[in-house]
């Protein structure tokens, strides 16, 4: 992975952690947190790499979130939806893929 890849990576971890106060935003848990891309990177512009497409989670609650990844969208916990994923922290696919946009162009 290139240096540029991984400052990318790192920044979008960074301001997702601390837009949610590194918690989880379900359980308030602050160990083991991972970042969750709400839409897979495959599907974004510049890999989703933005805030907007981030959400921090718990291992228990991240497994729960990619569970609609892995199932293609046929299955999901309730509360687990990206749409529903994406009000929790108060974005939309729409403000992701913009945002997923505009760091492609200065990239």
């Amino acid at each position: 992975m290139s240096g540029k890849k991984k400052l990318v990576r790192q920044n979008f971890r960074d301001s997702v952690f601390k837009r949610d106060r590194n918690k989880c935003v379900f359980c308030g848990q602050t160990e083991n947190l991972e970042v969750h891309h709400i839409t897979d990177r495959n599907l974004m512009p510049f890999g989703g790499y933005v805030k907007e497409n981030g959400i921090s989670l718990c291992p228990d609650h991240l497994e729960k979130a990619e569970a609609y990844h892995y199932s293609n969208g046929k299955e999901y916990a309730e509360g687990f939806h990206p749409k529903e994923l994406y009000i929790k922290i108060g974005s939309r696919f729409e403000n992701a893929q913009q945002a997923s946009k505009r760091l492609e162009k200065y990239s």
